[in-house]
């Protein structure tokens, strides 16, 4: 997929249609000027990484905390960041989507799904 500007509207258009207006990270819903697109592996100046499965939806202020610190120091900084990434983050590469199940653990990942189901009544 290409990068640049109208890559990221569309990746950033595609993303709000599959999630919302949702933060992958804290499953907080800011406005749509308070989400930002956000590179899961910090791309530090190489392009290979502004692809659609490199990218997620992300609230100011996690992008902010995230900087670029690996995706494994900033998700083990917090279980639910991994639960919110299974939820929000299926579209990710293979390698990020398996971290974060793995970091997760079984009843994250089980959450993950209860909350992703249309019809689950509750917020836990």
């Amino acid at each position: 997929m290409p990068t640049g500007r109208a890559a990221y509207a569309e990746t950033r258009k595609w993303l709000v249609a599959q999630h919302g207006l949702t933060c992958a990270y804290c499953a907080k819903r800011p406005t749509a000027r308070g989400l930002t697109l956000d590179h899961v592996t910090p791309r530090r100046g190489m392009t290979a990484y502004d692809r659609r499965d490199n990218l997620v939806l992300c609230c100011l202020a996690c992008n902010i905390a995230k900087a670029d610190k690996t995706i494994m120091a900033w998700l083990l900084g917090k279980r639910s960041r991994a639960v919110n990434l299974v939820r929000f983050g299926g579209h990710l590469s293979q390698l990020l989507v398996e971290m974060a199940h793995d970091l997760a653990g079984p009843e994250g990942v089980a959450l993950a799904e209860r909350l992703s189901d249309p019809d689950y009544p509750y917020s836990d």
